[in-house]
């Protein structure tokens, strides 16, 4: 199971490298997109929704959005013509203001997961409420990864995701070894309260070694120690999100299409929550480091 989990993640590592490097913008965004939709589909599985014209619906609800927000200069563009006013070009960062609506539910999603989450156990949803959460989570976290691109670059993404899966591999080994203390046993057993430092930790050491690399001056290195460190917590709980919606499915892993790993969503849950989150602290510092 272990080796099967590495070579899977080796591979992943190679193609996630590739396309974060190789790709512009325009064809990450789409590569992106894909991963999403897959694991939108596993979504719908989750969450009961059985028939295919709604997993198809479901598929088209996120597909639609995304091109909305891939073009929209392009739509502002139209819309200065159509409607003869030049000055609608200046909303075009109007779509930044989005990453709001997923920073408070994740916030909201980790105070409910700490002290209520018996209460969320017991919470039953409408399908629909279900279905649209999903749909709000895997917009936003396309949407954010693809804007982090778009925006800032290449090395950027690579740290932001090079981040979330050593603070993985590091609470996974820190908790296998000196984990005794649960984190949210009732949501995943596995998860301990040790390997959730060991994480955040490998968070902290990484924004330590970034800051070396770059040779910010201290405020910067600072900033990026604290926003990498929340952005590990942030992405430990989207985790547990998702591990909470599996569970009251009756299910161990979204899919299976990747050994070791489960399905796509089992590999993206902390990079789709963490996403906005990272992305809103970088507006908030202010500007490209890699520029």
């Amino acid at each position: 199971m272990l080796i099967s989990r590495i070579l899977t993640g080796l591979v992943l590592a190679i193609l996630a490298g590739l396309a974060i490097f190789l790709l512009p913008p325009l064809y990450f965004s789409l590569f992106v997109a894909l991963i999403v939709l897959l694991a939108g589909w596993e979504w719908t599985s989750l969450v009961g929704i059985e028939a295919l014209w709604r997993k198809i619906a479901f598929i088209f609800a996120l597909i639609i959005p995304m091109l909305f927000i891939q073009f929209w200069t392009v739509v502002l563009e139209v819309l200065s013509i159509l409607l003869e006013w030049p000055n609608i070009k200046e909303y075009s960062g109007i779509l930044e203001w989005f990453v709001i609506g997923p920073v408070i539910f994740w916030i909201l999603t980790m105070f409910l997961i700490k002290k209520a989450p018996n209460e969320l156990m017991a919470l039953e949803l409408k399908p629909k409420l279900r279905a649209f959460i999903g749909w709000f989570v895997l917009l936003a976290g396309w949407m954010f990864l693809s804007k982090l691109k778009a925006y800032y670059g290449s090395e950027m993404v690579f740290y932001f995701i090079l981040l979330i899966c050593l603070a993985d591999i590091a609470a996974f080994f820190v908790g296998k070894k000196f984990g005794k203390d649960k984190l949210a046993e009732l949501i995943s057993p596995g998860k301990t309260v040790q390997g959730m430092y060991g994480a955040l930790l490998a968070g902290a050491a990484c924004s330590v070694v970034l800051s070396i690399i770059y040779g910010f001056p201290l405020i910067m290195a600072v900033n990026f120690l604290f926003l990498s460190v929340l952005t590990v917590h942030v992405s430990i709980f989207g985790d547990l999100f998702f591990s909470l919606v599996k569970r009251k499915k009756g299910v161990k892993d979204s899919g299976s299409i990747l050994p070791g790993h489960g399905g796509v969503l089992d590999r993206i849950d902390s990079l789709v929550a963490a996403t906005p989150f990272f992305y809103a602290g970088i507006i908030l510092i202010g500007r490209s480091v890699f520029a």
